[in-house]
């Protein structure tokens, strides 16, 4: 039955009953689960609910706008493994969260979007409350799971149903609705804390069967030019000592996806990052390890590929219907990413034939020569920089701090840093992942410092920047040890277009002439330095990463060398018309 929702003075008139109410029950069914941070915007109806939090010594991180709590939350789903916490308010605030919560399913991080809402009565007849919105029904196709509570006795049901949709089977987004009576409801204390659920074993182990190994490993043992692939749900698993084992024990080698790098260094002899292009067109036989052949891997055909298409997979991964998503796939190995990594390692043997050194020497001098073309550009000190220039000095400066996280987004800025800042350790470079968005930055950057504690380095684009930069101020209310280097070519792509009626508008992609990013994070009580050339940015960024305040960087960019949609141009389809 509905619960007495009268204010708790009210409600213990006359007896002597200790109660609880729906805004505790909330923050101590969140404890109970071991979360304590919550991601969010404050306002109507969960301002209290924020207050009382942080009164109840969680983490609450107010941010500026909630799409960018909702990255924030995203990420620290993917680096801890328990679903990030998003707090927003009703309609608005909900569909600015929204966002988030979709890319997070999109990206398979753990998160739960929480919203304040209006009341079932009046959404239902549509009679026009404040911020009416009927925001289930929206959640629902954008999320793996949506849940509203009506009822202070059902929340501790509600949030571990909403914990345990995150994080089993491939994790996600989850929804969930709580209208704003719900948490002025009142219950009796003792039957609200029995009304609390641990979750247990929120994502249970999924063994692979024993016939799916062994046709996995057969087909790895005939491979002339065998390749391993590694996604970022290979990092997300943190079966980081199998990955690694398994990868050397078989001697094949690896391509790392972008958030993939640092599994195993970047460095490492069995590394084919530098030798991509090759290894995609020459390998015969292909492991997918939480990988999938989305666009980022051209659908697992085409060009990329090397046509005729010959080529056999082995896909790892715990959702059955990813496979044969684009093309046959030979060995599906299904079931979570420690357990199919375990499976294959028990089921090499002393016995295991290692790839043709053919294939592996080929591979490793690809890498080398490859390698040795592109450090003279890394090693330039041209004024103004150009991408290559900058990044290898960023470059550098990752390689003597491995335990610091890279957030990195952009066009150029994107692309090219993926191949030229190499990784050391695994979950250390976040960026926009599956849907390619830009703005997840200034989320994922607090998120990561606030998570591991760690430095964090944010390489963006200057348009990327764009989408969240006034998360800067909450970087430097919270004094986060977060250095953002802004790499300014004043415009998307490049800052040389014009507009071609020669009126006075500037042309669609081109952004204010050196612009001043870094009297923003001045202006706010961070430190901001301008750099004009590597040597530049090197002292500085070095200067922000020892201090570990908050610092902006503006990294004067030569505006003509990006390139169009950096190196997805193919997806930018030319106008005809325009050209005649």
């Amino acid at each position: 039955m509905a619960m007495d929702t009268a204010a708790p003075e009210q409600a213990t008139e006359g007896t002597d009953q200790e109660l609880t109410d729906g805004f505790h029950l909330v923050i101590d069914a969140l404890k109970l689960n071991d979360i304590n941070n919550i991601y969010g915007v404050p306002g109507i109806p969960i301002t209290d609910l924020g207050r009382l939090a942080q009164s109840e010594g969680m983490r609450v991180i107010s941010f500026r706008h909630e799409q960018h709590a909702g990255y924030a939350a995203s990420i620290a789903g993917y680096l801890t493994q328990k679903p990030g916490v998003c707090l927003t308010v009703s309609a608005p605030g909900f569909l600015n969260g929204l966002t988030a919560l979709a890319n997070a399913t999109t990206n398979c991080f753990p998160m739960i979007l929480i919203s304040g809402s209006s009341e079932r009565e009046i959404v239902d007849l549509q009679q026009g409350d404040y911020e009416e919105m009927d925001q289930l029904a929206i959640a629902k196709p954008l999320c793996k799971a949506a849940f509203r509570v009506l009822h202070a006795q059902d929340i501790g049901v509600g949030i571990a149903r909403a914990i345990r949709a995150a994080c089993s089977g491939r994790p996600g987004g989850v929804y969930l609705d709580l209208p704003a009576q719900l948490f002025a409801q009142t219950m009796n204390a003792a039957e609200g804390a029995k009304s609390l659920v641990k979750v247990v074993d929120p994502a249970p182990a999924q063994i692979p069967s024993s016939e799916s190994i062994t046709r996995a490993l057969d087909m790895l043992k005939s491979a002339e030019r065998p390749l391993i692939i590694l996604g970022k749900g290979a990092a997300y698993s943190q079966a980081d000592d199998e990955i690694k084992a398994l990868v050397e024990k078989s001697g094949i080698p690896y391509l790392p996806m972008s958030m993939a790098k640092g599994l195993l260094p970047d460095t490492h002899p069995q590394s084919a990052g530098a030798a991509r292009s090759m290894a995609l067109k020459e390998s015969d036989v292909v492991m997918l390890i939480g990988a999938r052949l989305n666009w980022l891997l051209s659908h697992g055909k085409g060009k990329t590929w090397g046509e005729p298409h010959t080529k056999k997979f082995v896909q790892i991964d715990i959702e059955p219907k990813e496979m044969d998503s684009n093309v046959a796939i030979t060995a599906p190995v299904v079931g979570d990413i420690r357990s199919c990594v375990t499976g294959l390692l028990d089921g090499m043997g002393a016995d295991w034939r290692a790839p043709p050194t053919a294939w592996t020497d080929a591979i490793r001098t690809k890498v080398q020569t490859n390698v040795e073309r592109m450090a003279p550009r890394l090693r330039n000190n041209n004024n103004p920089m150009d991408f290559h220039g900058a990044l290898g000095a960023l470059r550098e400066i990752i390689k003597e701090r491995p335990d610091a996280i890279l957030v990195n987004e952009g066009a150029n800025t994107l692309d090219f840093a993926r191949s030229i800042i190499d990784m050391y350790k695994p979950r250390k470079r976040l960026d926009v992942g599956t849907w390619g968005v830009m703005g997840i930055g200034m989320g994922f950057a607090t998120a990561a410092a606030v998570e591991t504690g760690k430095p964090v380095l944010a390489v963006e684009g200057d348009s990327a920047f764009g989408f969240s930069g006034m998360e800067i101020e909450t970087i430097c209310r919270y004094n986060l040890p977060v250095c953002v280097v802004v790499f300014n070519n004043n415009g998307i792509y490049r800052g040389t277009d014009v507009n071609p009626t020669g009126g006075a508008d500037a042309a669609p992609t081109v952004f204010v002439k050196d612009s001043r990013y870094d009297q923003m994070m001045a202006a706010f009580g961070g430190v901001g330095i301008y750099a004009t050339t590597p040597d530049e940015l090197t002292r500085a960024v070095n200067e922000a990463m020892e201090s570990g305040r908050p610092t902006l960087v503006n990294a004067v960019i030569d505006e003509t060398a990006g390139t169009e949609s950096g190196r997805i141009g193919n997806l930018n389809p030319a106008s005809k018309l325009a050209k005649k």
